[in-house]
Parts: C-alpha cells; sequence; structure tokens
C-alpha cells in the first residue's frame, strides 16, 4: 500500500470518528429538548406540590445523624422550603431545592469530653457543621481547653439540586446533608429515565419516606446467579436436614438394638452361670 493510499485511510477514520461525535452531540442535543427541558419543568412543578403539601401538613419527621466521637444527632424537619427554578442557561436547567432541619437538643446525647484533643475534635466537627453545643468546663494553666460539656444544638440544611444539560444529554442529581452530617449523595438520570415515576422516587427521599432512589437495578445476569445460588443454598439446606434426619433414625435404631442385645447378653450370662439351670433343679425338686 502506497503513503497515499494510507494517508487516505487514516483520514476516513477520522473521518467516521468525528461523524460519530457529531452524531451522538445530536442525539444528546435531541433527548435535551424533548425529554430533559420539558422533564425539568414537570419536576420543578412536581416539587413546588410536594413542599405546598408538606408545608401545609407538616407531618413530624425525625432524621438521626451519627457524629463520629459523639454520637447522634437528632433532627426534625422545618418545613420551610426554598425552591428556586434556574432556566436562564443557555441549553441547561437547574433546580435548586433547600430546608432547615432544627436539632432536637433535648434528644441528643450530653457529652463530658476530657483531653485536649479530643475537645479539639469534636469542637472542629461540630464548627465544620454549623451547630452549637460545646461548652467548656475546664482549662489548663495554659489556657488549652482541656473538658467541655457536649450537647448538639442549632440548625442543618439540607439542599437538593438537580441539573439537565444538553452537552451530557442526563439529569444530575445531588443531596447535602440527606444521609449523614456532611454527606453528598448524587446520581445521574439517562433522558430515557426521567419520568413521573423518577419524580415520584425523588418526592419520597425528599419527604423522607421509604423509596428506591439510590437503590441500584441488578443486571440479569448477576440476577440470574443469585437466584441459582439461592435455590442450591435452598437444595443443600434439604439434603443436609434429610442427612440429619436419617442419622437420627440410624441411632435410634442402634440404640434399640444396643437395648435388645444388652438384655440378651443378660439371659446368656444367666445361662453360663447356671442359674437358669439352678433355678430349673429347683422345681424340679418341689416337684419330687
Amino acid at each position: 500500500m502506497g503513503l497515499l493510499d494510507e494517508l487516505e485511510q487514516e483520514a476516513q477514520r477520522r473521518k467516521a470518528g468525528v461523524d460519530d461525535q457529531d452524531r451522538a452531540k445530536q442525539e444528546r442535543e435531541a433527548a435535551y429538548r424533548t425529554q430533559i427541558e420539558p422533564g425539568m419543568a414537570a419536576l420543578h412543578e412536581y416539587l413546588s406540590k410536594l413542599t405546598q403539601n408538606l408545608t401545609f401538613i407538616k407531618p413530624r419527621k425525625i432524621i438521626r445523624h451519627t457524629l463520629a466521637g459523639y454520637g447522634d444527632v437528632v433532627l426534625q424537619v422545618e418545613h420551610e422550603y426554598d425552591l428556586k427554578f434556574i432556566n436562564n442557561m443557555p441549553n441547561a436547567r437547574e433546580i435548586r431545592l433547600s430546608f432547615p432541619c432544627l436539632i432536637v437538643t433535648d434528644e441528643c446525647p450530653n457529652v463530658e469530653v476530657l483531653g485536649v484533643t479530643k475537645v479539639k475534635t469534636i469542637a472542629g466537627a461540630f464548627q465544620r457543621f454549623h451547630i452549637g453545643g460545646v461548652t467548656v468546663t475546664k482549662k489548663d494553666n495554659n489556657g488549652e481547653v482541656i473538658a467541655a460539656s457536649v450537647r448538639a444544638r442549632g440548625r442543618i440544611v439540607m439542599m437538593a439540586v438537580f441539573n439537565g444539560d444538553a452537552e451530557s444529554g442526563a439529569v444530575r442529581m445531588q443531596f447535602n446533608n440527606f444521609d449523614q452530617m456532611g454527606g453528598q449523595q448524587t446520581k445521574s438520570f439517562t433522558a430515557e429515565l426521567f419520568n413521573e415515576a423518577l419524580y415520584d422516587e425523588v418526592g419520597r427521599y425528599v419527604a423522607r419516606e421509604p423509596n428506591n432512589l439510590f437503590r441500584e437495578a441488578l443486571p440479569d445476569d448477576y440476577r440470574k446467579q443469585l437466584r441459582t445460588k439461592v435455590q442450591q443454598e435452598e437444595l443443600k439446606r434439604r439434603w443436609e436436614a434429610q442427612m440429619s434426619d436419617r442419622q437420627r433414625e440410624e441411632l435410634a435404631e442402634m440404640e434399640r438394638q444396643q437395648g435388645l442385645g444388652g438384655k440378651l447378653s443378660k439371659v446368656v450370662d444367666q445361662v453360663k452361670g447356671g442359674s437358669f439351670f439352678g433355678r430349673l433343679r429347683g422345681l424340679v425338686k418341689k416337684d419330687k
């Protein structure tokens, strides 16, 4: 193959790659226009109705977040929702939802912390999460805090951010402080999955109701493997149960046989010892 032929083939390969990229980009932009953009508007409407109802009903929702070195910080949702829909960006939409949670101080542990390092660790954690409740009870001669009484108080803010854009052709969701203090949960959904069923899962997650938003669907092959493994374990348990029953029956039979054998052995011993014939002679004498 000549040099010109090689260059021509390479140019065709590169052109095909560019064409594929352009096609994929066009598909993402089409998915954004036809599914994601209207879907973001529908999600905003759904969240608006959801928060209005929650504000009116005010269900008591208690959340517990474990803080290392302290214990459970008990939170109660305050139904004061701030919902924003940012739709002035080209080829992108964003929804922001936030609401505060009050720390239920009376239900939080009251911990006495001793030692400079431990006090600094807990005080630093409280400061990082913007909560109060650290009361200094003792300092050393150098002014270092060596003892403190700790009981959480204040508020934390839960925030959910939803981003949909034409560049990715998907919707990215981010939740802060929902499942742990300072924790962040993220997940992306393709345009095909961005529908009313997903809005409902989002709503349940926001309202702290049972949901499957972050439960991953198992691949069919893996699901089949798990099902086969469960069936194998069930067969194994049945076989072991049958073997156990059989062993118990065999053991009972052995004990029964040993019991009969013991009785027979006693008779034989008596015969060998002459006791049986002795009794027989005694009976004969009596008859005479």
